[in-house]
């Protein structure tokens, strides 16, 4: 972070003491899409899985700045594998769920 207050916490890390809660929420995201199928681990998964956590930072900020909130707590995580046969296209599918802070 370049001089920014962070406003997303992720799993273990946690908002200020300070911080009022607002409510739990859920936000989806998508990475971006590659020819060919994704295997766990491999260089493919992990770039999307890059690009899936930035699309995901960036719903998050969304998110925060239009429910009027201040920080956003990631409790949990669903990552799927995606595939269109028919475009030869793979992409991660991410679910979080999250409680939004004021």
């Amino acid at each position: 972070m370049t001089g920014q207050a962070q406003t997303v916490f992720w799993h273990r890390d946690l908002p200020p003491l300070q911080a009022t809660v607002i409510g739990d929420h859920i936000v989806e995201a998508s990475s971006k899409r590659i020819q060919g199928t994704l295997a766990r681990h491999d260089d493919l998964w992990k770039e999307c899985e890059r690009d899936l956590m930035a699309a995901t930072e960036a719903r998050l900020q969304e998110e925060i700045a239009r429910l009027g909130g201040r920080y956003a707590h990631v409790r949990e995580e669903h990552i799927d594998s995606r595939h269109n046969d028919a475009t030869g296209e793979a992409w991660l599918q991410g679910r979080f769920g999250y409680t939004l802070y004021r």
